[in-house]
């Protein structure tokens, strides 16, 4: 593939506006690894207990997906995304009565409110990147918006981790991020409503004019997409049970304390922001199925290492892991989409669905807390980034196959 710039000169200003949203919902959603620690430290609950924040914020990935992708076909990508700022600004400010009420579950209450938030932004954001240029390097530029994702959740681990792990910290201590988050959200929605996000037009095809669903003639007629879908699934288990266990793992090891946990967490997602900007540099030359497949090797690899318990080689392992899964989001993503036209925003809102695989990590914690062990529970990772590699694997053989018929 020879190199091509990223998108065109008309869409430049947009793709800056949207890539931005890419570090708001990275910070949000690290967030979370850090609170789980946190909680578990002020309010004397167990992981299982704390896997309940993950568990809550993508339920509402879960339950809003769809009619986020129902809103965003009738009112387009810019509304999409003003309004799902506005739930997460209203998520982040209920910080402040949950605080005032004392309880586990209030908190889970407004969690809830921001993950309803967030899937408004990432149903938009995600297929708007890939149409705002050329087709052959949508990948390529998901990857690139992907990258300030990364960007996102370090700076979450580092200065949120830093913060509430300080030695003196209280539960309620997680108000002020947060409120400082609720108004930096409001200020990008206000920007958002004043600014013209141009909408993608897709000419009509003898698909659209079937009768049934979108969602019908997607399960119907686009099999890879379903496929897709289902590794999109796998990979959201492994990358976010593997984030929201991470702390809990090194410490439970008695490698370090929780402080350095949370600085060693930021080095390992400073490992997967790279790993983004360094696959959308390669995959401007390299096929994006071909880049997918070496990379589920070496997450499959990685974590096979940590299953072993072979100490300072299976830590090594795991912030290596960083690197090769940094690009599988987007890139699947991208390649479940690919030729989909006018079903586009319908199956974004599927895809989006994916993340409910964040409660992957109650399995997680129920295995740690059940055994004792802290390497067995990474089989539920490690059989996640399996299922990626069948994708990338099909996918592999099926564009072997038609350049043999050409």
């Amino acid at each position: 593939m020879s190199r091509q710039s990223l998108t065109n000169k008309q869409y430049f200003l947009p793709f800056v506006l949207v890539t931005s949203l890419f570090f708001l919902w990275g910070f949000a959603r690290a967030i979370l690894d850090v609170l789980n620690k946190h909680f578990q430290n002020e309010l004397d609950i167990s992981i299982t207990q704390s896997s309940l924040i993950q568990v809550t914020t993508y339920l509402g990935y879960f339950l809003m997906a769809i009619p986020a992708g129902w809103f965003i076909n009738r009112r387009g990508y810019r509304l999409g995304v003003v309004f799902g700022l506005m739930l997460f600004a209203i998520g982040a400010f209920l910080f402040i009565p949950s605080a005032l009420a004392g309880t586990f579950y209030a908190f889970l209450g407004a969690l809830f409110i921001i993950g309803c938030g967030l899937v408004f932004l990432e149903t938009a954001a995600n297929p708007y990147v890939t149409e705002l240029g050329d087709r052959d390097t949508s990948t390529a530029r998901l990857n690139f918006s992907q990258s300030f994702n990364g960007l996102g959740s370090l700076s979450a681990t580092f200065f949120v981790g830093q913060f509430l792990f300080s030695g003196d910290s209280q539960a309620n201590d997680i108000v002020l991020p947060y409120s400082i988050l609720g108004v930096l959200v409001l200020i990008i929605a206000v920007v958002f409503s004043r600014v013209n996000l141009p909408e993608i037009k897709h000419a009509e095809t003898e698909e659209d004019r079937q009768q049934g669903t979108r969602i019908k003639k997607l399960f119907k007629h686009h099999p890879m997409f379903v496929f897709g879908l289902f590794a999109l699934l796998a990979y959201e288990v492994a990358e976010i049970s593997i984030n929201s266990y991470f702390i809990n793992y090194v410490t439970g090891k008695g490698w370090m304390s929780d402080n350095l946990a949370s600085i060693v967490l930021t080095i390992a997602l400073a490992f997967f922001m790279v790993g983004r900007f360094l696959g959308s540099w390669i995959m401007r030359r390299v096929k994006a199925e071909h880049m997918l497949f070496g990379c589920a090797v070496g997450s499959v690899l990685c974590i096979g290492l940590v299953l072993l318990n072979l100490g300072p080689v299976s830590m090594v392992a795991l912030v290596c892991n960083y690197l090769f899964e940094a690009i599988m989001f987007p890139t699947i993503f991208s390649l479940a989409l690919r030729g989909l036209g006018n079903l586009t925003k319908s199956a974004s809102s599927l895809l989006m669905m994916t993340p409910i695989g964040g409660c992957g990590f109650l399995l997680m914690g129920v295995v740690a807390d059940a055994t004792g062990m802290q390497s067995l529970p990474f089989l539920i990772p490690f059989l996640g980034y399996f299922v990626v590699l069948l994708f990338a694997s099909e996918l592999t053989r099926k564009k072997n196959a038609t350049v043999l018929t050409l």
